[in-house]
């Protein structure tokens, strides 16, 4: 079965997801012992939507989040680039779109937020990917990424390295229609950011006033950003008269 590696290739990563997608809400559950559901709950409250706005979520999946956000009222709309993930949430009545993150097929300002859930990892240019969610945020819009990161404490952090992400692929295995996949997963996890150096990639791709909240002691964290309003310039006063 196909799987990406560490250099998140597009094209293996659409596979590997295709690949997965069949059985993919249900291992996610099992590897993530049901938290799942709590972590979307958490990203629905932070992104703050309300009726009438509209929603990006990118890199949606099988649109389990994107239904989870539009309980706020927001037109929400899935984006993913894995047709088979797409497809494996057909039966979700939220609007579905395939997409690349890098050239997404919205026009700027399109949005009033954005949010990714656990998908910005596979991603091989992160800054990109979020000047591109940048660009199609109205100004004063919102982001909200949900992703794994590095536990603070340094016990958590041993126990979450040395045994969460060595058991995973086995603990998924018996779950998954793509068993390799999640020995990338694991890797992915093991190599991703801490929540200081994502905010400051974010910050770099132009957002504003990052923020992050831990949740599960850090094993997850959710980052909340404010696309900037653009600066006005005084016109040059004119030659005086009188």
């Amino acid at each position: 079965m196909s799987r990406a590696g560490l250099d998140k290739d597009p094209h293996d990563v659409a596979s590997m997801f295709d690949g997965v997608a069949k059985r993919y809400d249900r291992t996610n559950s099992v590897m993530t012992l049901g938290f799942d559901r709590r972590w979307r709950e958490v990203t629905r409250q932070v992104l703050e939507a309300r009726p009438g706005e509209r929603v990006l979520d990118l890199a949606a999946g099988t649109a389990v989040s994107t239904v989870e956000y539009g309980r706020s009222g927001a037109w929400c709309v899935a984006a993913d680039f894995s047709l088979g993930m797409l497809r494996s949430g057909a039966h979700r009545d939220v609007p579905k779109v395939a997409a690349d993150a890098f050239h997404l097929p919205f026009a700027t300002n399109a949005f009033d937020a954005a949010t990714i859930s656990f998908g910005l990892r596979n991603m091989h240019d992160t800054v990109a990917a979020l000047r591109e969610l940048a660009r199609v945020v109205r100004p004063g819009g919102r982001l909200v990424v949900c992703e794994v990161s590095q536990p603070r404490w340094r016990p958590v952090r041993w126990l979450y390295h040395n045994t969460v992400l060595r058991g995973l692929p086995l603990l998924t295995r018996p779950f998954s229609s793509n068993p390799a996949a999640y020995r990338y997963l694991a890797e992915s996890m093991r190599d991703w950011y801490d929540q200081r150096t994502l905010a400051g990639l974010i910050a770099r791709a132009g957002w504003r006033d990052v923020e992050w909240l831990n949740l599960t002691f850090g094993v997850v964290a959710l980052h909340r950003a404010v696309n900037p309003e653009p600066v006005s310039r005084p016109h040059p006063a004119g030659p005086a008269t009188g």
